[in-house]
């Protein structure tokens, strides 16, 4: 496999993960020109991470003759820009999420890519979560059976950086910033062949003085019949709070990325110093995260674009997927100004058909078997349904 020079759109915060994980993974990949709008940024980027070479000049970044990948770490508001000169130079583009500010600018950036014949990804992070990995594996298997309803939690105290509060330049609020994480977490889960057909959705501003939503809540209905329901949250005080739950009709998986890990300090706070992305305090009780990188999902996600860059396959997150989620979040904002289910505009859909979720019912003497479970002295009790009478009665048999 060969060593990849990368050209890094962007120095905010999302910069220097990228940056961190790059650099310390593969040990022969490394950024080699990074782009910043200020001189000063992106000099002290350059000079933080070992950078040769800094810039304010997109196209110079993009056409960099020694870069053959463009990541875009940019405000939501460039992508398409920035996606275009990296398209049209001819280099491997791997952009941050959301894809764009709206369904369509996510479809432009979609014919983009593909029009250009260059590999595209799309850098959703949370979906790349060691638990995650192993969780979606889990349900691949079939150990939860058929996906019933997936729940997906992120909620923090607000975004870092200015340009995040301005849904001008993001195309809205928490569930721009936020919901898109847990929409793909959803979709990975319920399968991402499983069609999103509509939803429904409530916003509200309940605490920043701004035009966007800072909380929300949303369900998915997918062509199986299973539900996706997320919240998001500006709001939240205590960090941040990654949760997700999965049901199926065999089983249940419950995970927790970044609050209850396991890794729990108490301090006076005497020396300060940085605790986890989003921590509110460097006192009392917190909950560190021992490898950032690797818990958020960033050294699993680049290992697979760059394998499947280096394979010529494709990733397991890609600009459709990215498209994909834009168009439900559109149906999410069009619920919360209707107050009903909104369908789900897709101007293509590549996921096949799913069938409904529905089983061949279990039969006792002719009565179909509603639930049964074993009491406490080994005897099965049976809840039963008669088809013709629909009448429901107890029956009580030996284990």
């Amino acid at each position: 496999m060969r060593a990849h020079k990368i050209t890094m759109l962007g120095t905010g915060l999302i910069g220097d993960f990228y940056t961190a994980t790059l650099h310390g993974q593969r040990g022969r990949d490394r950024v080699q020109v990074v782009y910043s709008r200020t001189e000063e940024r992106g000099r002290a980027f350059s000079e933080r991470w070992g950078i040769p070479e800094h810039t304010t000049d997109l196209q110079a970044a993009v056409n960099h003759p020694d870069t053959d990948i463009v990541i875009v770490g940019l405000p939501n508001h460039l992508h398409v820009e920035a996606v275009a000169a990296a398209a049209a130079a001819g280099k491997a583009v791997l952009c941050t999420k959301p894809l764009g500010r709206n369904a369509a600018e996510a479809q432009q950036i979609l014919e983009t890519v593909e029009g250009a014949g260059v590999f595209g990804g799309y850098l959703e992070d949370l979906c790349y979560t060691p638990k995650s990995l192993k969780a979606i594996k889990s349900v691949e298997d079939g150990a939860l059976g058929d996906i019933t309803w997936v729940r997906s939690r992120e909620t923090h105290p607000g975004p870092h950086s200015a340009w995040f509060w301005d849904g001008r330049l993001t195309g809205g609020g928490a569930i721009i910033d936020l919901g898109c994480h847990c929409i793909e977490i959803i979709r990975n889960f319920v399968g991402k062949g499983n069609r999103p057909v509509e939803v429904m959705c409530h916003t509200d501003t309940l605490v920043h003085p701004i035009e966007d939503e800072d909380n929300a809540i949303a369900l998915i209905r997918f062509e199986s019949g299973a539900i996706g329901q997320f919240e998001v949250s500006w709001t939240f005080r205590g960090g941040m709070d990654l949760r997700d739950e999965v049901a199926g009709t065999e089983g249940t998986i419950w995970l927790n990325h970044f609050l209850r890990t396991g890794f729990e300090m108490f301090t006076t706070g005497g020396s300060g110093g940085y605790v986890a992305e989003k921590a509110e305090s460097s006192a009392g009780w917190l909950f560190p995260v021992g490898d950032e990188v690797s818990e958020l999902g960033y050294v699993d996600m680049f290992s697979d674009m760059f394998d499947a860059i280096d394979s010529g396959g494709q990733p397991r997150e890609t600009i459709y997927d990215g498209y994909v989620v834009n168009a439900i979040m559109d149906a999410c904002y069009r619920s919360a100004k209707s107050r009903a289910w909104e369908p789900v505009d897709l101007f293509e859909w590549r996921g096949g058909e799913t069938e409904r979720i529905g089983r061949e019912p279990e039969l006792h003497e002719g009565k179909v078997v509603i639930k049964r479970e074993t009491l406490p002295d080994g005897r099965v009790k049976m809840i039963l349904k008669d088809p013709k009478s629909g009448d429901f009665a107890d029956v009580v048999v030996a284990g």
